[in-house]
């Protein structure tokens, strides 16, 4: 008998084998990478300053959107109280007109942009970026308020004093801007949308259609149609200048007819 060698086995590997064949690995996926890297080139959006704060601009009005979006979508199903939904609308709504102004400006003077679509009004935007946010564009474009909620002042007599005189406050503001010859969208939406906002807080039991709420309402329509960096015309301006006169005098009227006026 002899001792005789085990056969060597074509499955066994050195470890200096190992090595070799796992740096040769890695040389390949490296050179795979960077293969990869040169075929798709990384791409720049903005290749300026102003192109960057372009794209900053539209991110905001997109996510004011989405954000009203979700808020009405919350408020429907009941998951916050009126309170936190009138806090939040009214924040998104003020943020709203001053994201739209900047965003439109940004893409109506930008010729190589984030877009090549010339985009002038927040329609357009939402088209071209696929928003499908049916609430936000209602409640931004067409309303312009908060859902419309009475307060109960059944825990403070002095409650419905502070509401009154808050919109009677708006109402003179809103009339005064107007008589001062305040005519762009973004000076008087704002002053309408604070007055609109107030009166839907009465809790009082107005009529119908009642006339001052019909009027702003009709208003804020018109210009929430408008871009924020568009104007009325002299004509428009005398007609609102007069429709919230009205207004006023109606509202007055029907303070002194259910005894708060003085």
């Amino acid at each position: 008998m002899w001792n005789q060698a085990p056969p060597k086995s074509s499955a066994t590997t050195s470890p200096s084998s190992s090595l070799t064949s796992s740096a040769a690995s890695t040389s390949t996926v490296s050179a795979a990478t960077t293969a990869l890297d040169t075929t798709h080139p990384e791409i720049e959006l903005y290749t300026s300053t102003k192109e960057r704060k372009d794209y900053e601009n539209m991110a905001d009005l997109y996510t004011i959107i989405v954000a009203t979006e979700h808020l009405e979508r919350a408020y429907a199903q009941n998951a916050i109280s009126q309170s936190e939904y009138t806090s939040e609308c009214n924040k998104l709504l003020s943020q709203f007109k001053i994201a739209e102004k900047a965003a439109l400006l940004s893409s109506s003077s930008s010729s190589s942009g984030a877009t090549k679509t010339r985009i002038t009004t927040t329609e357009t935007f939402m088209r071209v970026y696929q928003m499908d946010c049916p609430r936000a564009s209602h409640r931004l474009l067409t309303v312009g308020v908060p859902e419309k909620t009475k307060e109960n002042i059944a825990d403070s007599a002095g409650k419905l004093a502070a509401i009154v005189a808050e919109t009677v406050k708006d109402f003179i503001n809103a009339m005064d801007a107007i008589h001062l010859g305040q005519r762009s969208v973004d000076e008087i939406q704002p002053l309408l949308s604070d007055l609109q906002s107030s009166m839907n807080r009465l809790p009082l039991e107005t009529p119908p259609n009642f006339g001052p709420v019909v009027i702003v309402q009709c208003w804020l329509e018109k210009l929430n149609g408008m871009r924020a960096v568009d104007v009325i015309d002299e004509d428009d301006g005398q007609q609102l200048k007069f429709e919230l006169n009205k207004a006023y005098s109606e509202f007055t009227r029907y303070l002194n007819d259910v005894g708060i006026g003085d």
